[in-house]
């Protein structure tokens, strides 16, 4: 069976919502959702599925107890993690529940497409099921332009363990991925915690914890992969990231160059910002119409209106970097 899942809690709700919405418009109502929850924190959002019969949320404590398990003994191998992490107030494992969505990989989907809450699909999936015929992984995105993000670029491992064409094809963002049911198992993975422990550890970038984790399983463990990024002809790839300014909209749907976007991610912007939104606080930010569509397209009474001027959002101050990953 294939389907879609994402991670999150209450404190994403409005994205959420809007997501799954978006999914129905363009993959159909009957696509199977399934939510990973980030923490114990999903009050609202299991009242939510409860109007949605295609969507779950993930309960099985077993799954959810031994990836946290491994993930914990995975960065206990790496050499400053825990100095970074301190250095910026995080107790435990930095933003331990962004690693929840590995539960897929338990999960009740045999193929499965991983999307954000902060993106939104945009387009048919069918294509990108249908690459999973061929490949184990499959991205979208334009990752592979900066590595800072992905693995520490200052270590001697990476040019030890990855070639320069492995780098530049194969890492990508864990924002958007399909795969599929048993890729990985840390019921099996004594041997990557055996190569982590013998110093290949240094080469996780400690603050983006689930994506370095991930990368460093694909290209570690030679999984066959593939970015549509590189791979689509010119003429049909498009970029995804709401940084880019040179996208148009249509119907509720947005173009690059003419060419319609599988899915947009919001990257970058606090999950507050649109709580704020939705809360009625006139906040501006890039495509707001087309989230604000899809968030309320099925109760459109309740789409906030606004008096007053509008306020610009500030956008993170790395916006810059992302800049840096545009096609």
């Amino acid at each position: 069976m294939n389907g879609i899942c994402t991670l999150g809690n209450d404190r994403v709700y409005d994205q959420i919502v809007a997501l799954i919405n978006s999914i129905e418009a363009f993959a159909g109502p009957e696509m199977p959702v399934c939510i990973y929850p980030y923490d114990d924190q999903v009050k609202r959002l299991r009242q939510f599925v409860q109007t949605r019969p295609q969507v779950t949320i993930y309960d099985n404590a077993t799954s959810i107890q031994r990836w946290d398990n491994w993930v914990e003994q995975i960065w206990a191998t790496h050499p400053t993690a825990r100095q970074r992490w301190d250095a910026v107030g995080s107790t435990g494992v930095h933003r331990m529940g962004t690693h929840r969505r590995y539960c897929a990989f338990d999960g009740p989907f045999d193929r499965f497409i991983y999307m954000d809450a902060d993106t939104l699909l945009l387009g048919d999936p069918a294509p990108i099921f249908g690459q999973l015929e061929a490949y184990d992984w499959v991205t979208y995105d334009f990752q592979h332009k900066d590595l800072s993000h992905v693995y520490d670029v200052d270590s001697p491992w990476l040019e030890k363990l990855f070639s320069a064409e492995q780098l530049r094809r194969q890492v990508f963002c864990s924002g958007f991925y399909a795969s599929r049911r048993g890729l990985f198992d840390p019921d099996r993975g004594q041997e990557i915690l055996d190569w982590l422990k013998a110093g290949e550890a240094a080469v996780l970038y400690p603050m983006a914890p689930d994506q370095t984790i991930l990368n460093y399983l694909v290209m570690r463990r030679g999984v066959n992969s593939c970015n549509l990024a590189l791979t689509l002809p010119l003429e049909q790839r498009t970029g995804n990231s709401v940084t880019s300014s040179h996208f148009t909209v249509k119907n509720h749907r947005i173009y690059d160059k003419g060419v319609p976007l599988l899915y947009l991610h919001y990257i970058g912007l606090s999950a507050k910002l649109f709580t704020r939104l939705c809360n009625g606080e006139n906040v501006d930010f890039p495509y707001r119409d087309v989230f604000l569509h899809y968030r309320y397209c099925h109760d459109p009474a309740s789409r906030p209106t606004w008096v007053g001027n509008l306020g610009a959002a500030r956008l993170p101050r790395w916006r810059r970097y992302l800049a840096q990953l545009l096609p």
